[in-house]
């Protein structure tokens, strides 16, 4: 078997829409705006928007060093190459374990969203829609077996449609709004810090969740076309500005349309509240399923190309079993890192069935994903600072944007990490840090078998 991916594979437009499905705006308004609301209040719109700012440091980052070093291992490749095999293979590990979360995070409202389609009633019912979930996780995974390109051209079919479809429903929203009246006036305070005592740190725990996933661009590097010059660091950075509009927009609209208290309890599907209460009546509330469906299945599509590409990357470097860093002859993709994915994403998605409630595996999963990402967000933003920190030489502009910029964030992502291992309960704790520290039962100093030529064998 070989070691290298299929090149040529992605086109510019394709990698942006690969970014904004990783972000996944659909998924993430139907199931983390609410959560939102509740942290923020009122200032929640200015949550999305100050938060906004360490997450595109990273994202300047990412684009910074997908120019330099183009590896489908992405962050873990990055950091490696700078602070060495250690802080690399943590990095590696911190997204594996993100994506392994998220397998629950993202099966799980997939799962009800698909019921509200047939019975609303059963959407609570956590075995069945855990079920369900699992069932999608089966199809998402055999269709990325399948291959990228087929992959990538479905996903720009199901962002197409999600991305119209919720545009429709913020304009309806708006203009109901503005015809019949709003619960709560639009109000530029809602743009200003008037945080509730104690929630500034929840809150950017929770934007930090809503904006992460765009990075699978650079993990798709090397099967990105090099037309424009690093299409795959400025497709996801230019990803970023659309979910931020579209968060924006919902977090307005439910603010306008309903009392704060209302809005912060619509954890089951906010853009379906949103669509009924703005009078698109059943057409609304189908379509409304139907983008939390497509955007559910876009991110964990996304999020399983992140974990696939970056166990391949490993495997390939030998940080992991060299088993793993090998593709298809066929399909010319990891598939051994699929199969290894589909059994644990399963295995995880059934513990979650014995857990009381639908809100109780979203919100630990979410804040504890929020915890790795800050780990290897933060490790990425140090690695571009310290690679263009002779920038400042022939471009002050250079160094402001690749040095000084992903530093500041990557120092505001860390703190966080540290503030969510203090403050939440114990499963947080346990998944957060502790997934971080089971990587040490797999970490080889010296790596896992030989590395002969383009294969690798196991020692």
């Amino acid at each position: 078997m070989s070691t290298k991916l299929k090149a040529d594979s992605l086109s510019f437009f394709e990698s942006i829409i690969m970014g904004v499905a990783g972000s996944a705006p659909g998924f993430s308004i139907a199931v983390a705006i609410a959560g939102l609301l509740a942290a923020s209040g009122k200032v929640s719109p200015n949550a999305l928007l100050v938060f906004a700012v360490p997450m595109l440091g990273i994202a300047v980052a990412y684009k910074g060093l997908t120019a330099k070093m183009v590896n489908a291992g992405a962050a873990y490749e990055w950091t490696k190459s700078v602070f060495g095999g250690f802080f690399g293979y943590f990095s590696g590990w911190a997204l594996l374990i993100a994506a392994m979360v998220f397998m629950v995070t993202g099966s799980v409202p997939l799962g009800t969203a698909t019921i509200d389609l047939f019975d609303p009633g059963l959407a609570s019912n956590v075995l069945l829609t855990t079920a369900i979930g699992a069932i999608w996780f089966i199809a998402i995974g055999l269709v990325l077996i399948a291959g990228i390109e087929l992959t990538s051209k479905i996903q720009v079919v199901m962002s197409t449609i999600e991305l119209a479809i919720l545009a429709v429903i913020s304009i309806a929203a708006f203009m109901h709004s503005g015809t019949h009246g709003a619960v709560s006036s639009f109000n530029w305070s809602w743009f200003g810090f008037n945080y509730p005592s104690g929630t500034f740190a929840a809150s950017a725990l929770i934007v930090v969740f809503l904006y992460w996933g765009w990075d699978v661009t650079s993990n798709l590097s090397e099967e990105t076309k090099g037309h424009p010059p690093n299409a795959a660091g400025q497709g996801g950075f230019l990803s970023i500005f659309i979910t931020i509009a579209s968060f924006i927009a919902f977090t307005v609209a439910a603010l306008m349309m309903f009392t704060l208290s209302d809005a912060s309890g619509f954890s089951d599907n906010l853009i379906y509240h949103v669509a009924v209460a703005a009078g698109l009546g059943k057409v609304g509330g189908y379509a409304a399923s139907l983008a939390l469906i497509l955007s559910s299945v876009a991110t964990l599509e996304t999020t399983m190309l992140q974990f696939s590409r970056t166990l391949f990357a490993m495997g390939r470097d030998r940080a992991l079993p060299g088993y793993f860093g090998q593709v298809h002859e066929r399909t010319i993709t990891p598939v051994r890192t699929m199969y290894l994915l589909l059994g644990l994403g399963l295995a995880m998605i059934f513990i979650s069935s014995f857990l009381p409630s639908i809100s109780t595996i979203l919100n630990d999963s979410v804040a504890a994903i929020a915890v790795q990402v800050c780990y290897y967000y933060g490790l990425a933003g140090l690695v571009c600072a310290w690679i263009y920190r002779g920038s400042y030489k022939s471009s002050l502009a250079t160094w402001l944007g690749y040095v000084l910029y992903p530093l500041l964030s990557a120092l505001s992502l860390f703190g966080l990490g540290i503030y969510a291992f203090m403050g939440y309960n114990t499963t947080v704790k346990i998944v957060g840090l502790g997934g971080l520290l089971i990587g040490i039962v797999f970490y080889r100093p010296s790596g896992w078998g030989k590395k002969i030529g383009n294969i690798l064998a196991e020692e």
